[in-house]
């Protein structure tokens, strides 16, 4: 912050928390102080709102992490190493309280979670669950299958996707986008199903009427793509 220059005090009370969190779960301990700073509500709880809903958990720690690191470097280059794409699917995705109730607990479980990268390991993970806690909620049954769709777009090179009844609207992540020579000849192939966007948004034409429709139906567009221009 340069000398004199004027800042607010929830600012004040925030660059206070950056200073104190230096923890594994710092940026889930900076969501919880901003999001209670900001009013947004409970950042583990059914009531998310604001930034927690519309990017998720995992993301929005991530995003704080980030800023985190910046702000103690004193620039704005963070890895990529760990992006985290943004999934729309309309589905509720959470360990609700009354399945884990201890909430130092879920966050270990939502991290974990996060971590993953193979289909066997979120299995091992949703047998641990079942073992543990007992049967699964469907919100827990269905974040684990957005955790594997989100896989699937780093796999691809998705920074966001859109998934509806209708089909789907899928951003490329610019460094990581496919081939467009590959993705103009798959849509070539199949132009009743996927159509290029003039912004350079790919769109799937579908039928997905409900919920297990949808989640199916986006992991095999997604297989497709990393099959086609892989």
């Amino acid at each position: 912050i340069p000398d004199g220059a004027p800042i607010t005090p929830q600012a004040e009370k925030r660059l206070k928390l950056l200073q104190s969190l230096d923890s594994l779960g710092a940026g889930f301990m900076l969501a919880s102080h901003d999001l209670d700073m900001r009013g947004g509500g409970n950042l583990l709880g059914e009531e998310q709102s604001g930034q927690i809903r519309e990017v998720g958990v995992e993301l929005y720690q991530q995003m704080l992490e980030e800023a985190v690191a910046e702000l103690r470097v004193g620039h704005e280059s963070v890895s990529n190493k760990s992006w985290s794409p943004s999934i729309s699917i309309g589905l509720a995705i959470l360990i609700p309280e009354d399945y884990v109730p201890d909430l130092n607990l879920r966050l270990s479980l939502y991290r974990r979670l996060a971590e993953f990268v193979t289909d066997d390991e979120r299995d091992g993970f949703a047998a641990e669950m079942v073992d543990r806690f007992g049967p699964m909620p469907l919100e827990v049954i269905q974040l684990i299958d957005v955790a594997g769709l989100k896989a699937l777009c780093r796999t691809a090179g998705v920074e966001k996707l859109v998934v509806t009844p209708n089909g789907a609207v899928l951003t490329f992540k610019h460094e990581l986008a496919p081939d467009p020579m590959k993705l103009i000849q798959l849509v070539q192939k199949h132009p009743a199903i996927y159509r290029l966007r003039p912004d350079g948004k790919t769109m799937i034409n579908a039928n997905w009427p409900n919920d297990a429709q949808r989640m199916k139906g986006a992991k095999m567009a997604l297989t497709t793509i990393i099959a086609s221009c892989g």
